[in-house]
């Protein structure tokens, strides 16, 4: 009987110990599974962020592309049409817009430095002439810029005399100098507005010209040698008028500026006449 109890005790502890062996198993397995899902999933995250991150760079690029191939579309087209009107007549219209610009460019900064207010001088060389300072008026004006400026220093330079007349034939006769300085090279950018197109019309002719030889020798008018050789002639034309219309553009802003400057010195010399009348009375 006693063995039989002693029997059952043991198979109810290895029964148990069994099933605790099976459960911390299962458990085992359970938490091994866990644990591989997650890192799975922390590896799926990771290639799903580098796939998005490297869409989006690759977006961009082709982003930046686009905008650097649209940047430079016009100046290609430019370019490309350049070189297939022949250099000979192409570099002549672009020595021409070189030069032209360049004459604009000096009369643009060297009109903008001679504007200046002539009123403000007119106030301090009427306060020296009611001083009886004519020295100090003569200072104030040689001291500043402008054509106005020096039209006034000219008359009273000339007013130690006091006749008017004298003064007024001063200014005149400066007044025609100054305006003579303010139209310094224009008569070159006139030229190149001029030449351009007619360099190009003659890049034309003489295109055309070859175009026709072509034919001649070809002894048949093919469409494509005749329309490429048209538009190798038209292309000096083109060239010719926009190099026109940039400097025309230029022309006309530098006559407006020179108008407004001699509308000025015109109003004060007038000014400064009445001024040094009133001052000798």
């Amino acid at each position: 009987m006693k063995k039989l109890l002693l029997l059952l005790l043991l198979s109810t502890i290895t029964i148990g110990f069994n099933y605790v062996a099976v459960g911390q198993d299962d458990a085992k397995e359970e938490t091994e599974e866990v644990v591989d899902e997650a890192a799975i999933a922390a590896q799926e995250e990771a290639k799903r962020k580098a796939r998005a991150e490297a869409e989006k760079k690759r977006l961009d690029q082709e982003k930046a592309d686009a905008e650097v191939e649209e940047a430079n579309k016009g100046f290609g087209i430019l370019k490309k049409y350049f070189i297939d009107g022949g250099w000979v007549f192409m570099s002549l219209v672009l020595t021409c817009l070189i030069i032209g610009l360049a004459f604009c460019i000096e009369r643009i900064l060297t009109l903008n430095l001679l504007s200046s207010n002539p009123q403000k001088l007119l106030k301090k060389v009427e306060t020296h002439l009611k001083n009886g300072d004519l020295e100090a008026a003569k200072k104030a004006a040689k001291s500043t810029r402008g054509p106005a400026a020096s039209i006034i220093y000219q008359g009273l330079s000339r007013s130690a005399g006091g006749n008017i007349d004298e003064v007024e034939k001063a200014v005149v006769n400066y007044g025609s100098v100054q305006m003579g300085k303010l139209e310094r090279n224009l008569v070159w950018i006139s030229l190149f507005i001029a030449l351009a197109p007619m360099l190009g019309f003659m890049g034309t002719v003489i295109g055309m010209v070859g175009a026709f030889d072509a034919i001649e020798k070809a002894g048949d008018i093919s469409p494509s040698l005749v329309a490429g050789g048209i538009k190798v002639a038209l292309l000096t034309t083109l060239f010719g008028l926009i190099v026109a219309v940039i400097l025309q553009i230029f022309y006309n802003y530098i006559v407006s500026k020179i108008d407004s400057i001699v509308l000025g010195m015109e109003d004060s010399s007038i000014n400064f006449v009445d001024l040094l009348v009133n001052s000798k009375k």
